[in-house]
């Protein structure tokens, strides 16, 4: 195997410095975690930004604000913004977002968007023409069949074939299994380009399995601050170091 695309997911929409000391909330806090963890080895970042009060948000400003920043400090390293709804935003918000900002990378939930899904030729055919990157977030295999059903039909548009399959979810104590990957694998036999983000202490080793069966990877504090022993990673660098060493001693 070479090594895969390493994706560092720093904070998340729900984490706080209640969960973590070093989990990044504000802009400066974001940026410097940026900074550490493409030192780590984080070829990309993926960006949520928050509000003046430290809540979730997906306004343009804010996120035009953050990539400017990203964009001088660190411009070898990818970002991607989220369009995450967190139980907080609308489709037709998320759809304004992607409008209103234009990036070159977002991540967008296709369950999410099916809320609404008279909307859904708008969200995929804005990111079409505005040179966007897609990434469809899947959790099981009722999405990886929603999106089959949605690029069939056309709503999905062929270049927008990448995904990021989703082990685990928000709850309390769950972990996930790197044997749960392969119902993704089963499900969706005509993945193309394809990561993996797991929740809870077997973060790494679920990313491991999946970097041996050619997918990308998507490593941090939004989905786990401990490692496989529960001890919590010191920040976002260590757990990318971490999992970038056990990379390189699977790399010939």
């Amino acid at each position: 195997m070479s090594k895969p695309f390493l994706m560092v997911a720093p904070n998340g929409a729900h984490k706080t410095k209640a969960n973590h000391p070093a989990l990044p909330v504000t802009l400066a806090e974001t940026i410097a975690t940026a900074v550490a963890c493409h030192t780590a080895g984080a070829d990309g970042l993926h960006l949520h930004i928050r509000d003046a009060a430290g809540q979730h948000s997906l306004d343009a400003g804010r996120y035009r604000e953050a990539l400017s920043e990203l964009a001088r400090v660190v411009p070898t390293m990818r970002v991607q913004i989220t369009t995450e709804s967190a139980a907080v935003f609308r489709p037709d918000e998320q759809l304004k977002c992607l409008q209103e900002l234009r990036p070159n990378w977002a991540s967008v939930a296709i369950r999410e968007i099916a809320k609404a899904s008279e909307l859904a030729d708008h969200v995929y055919g804005s990111c079409f023409d505005n040179n966007t990157d897609v990434q469809h977030i899947l959790y099981d295999a009722a999405d990886v069949a929603l999106l089959q059903e949605w690029q069939a039909k056309g709503i999905v548009r062929p270049t927008q074939s990448s995904v990021i399959y989703v082990l685990g979810r928000y709850t309390n104590g769950q972990t996930s299994d790197p044997e749960a990957l392969q119902s993704f694998l089963t499900a969706h036999q005509d993945r193309k380009d394809w990561m993996l983000c797991a929740f809870g202490p077997q973060e790494h080793s679920c990313l491991i399995k999946a970097a041996k069966h050619g997918g990308t990877l998507r490593v941090g504090f939004e989905n786990s601050l401990v490692n496989a022993s529960g001890t919590p990673h010191r920040d976002n660098a260590a757990s990318v170091s971490a999992l970038n060493s056990a990379l390189q001693e699977l790399l010939p």
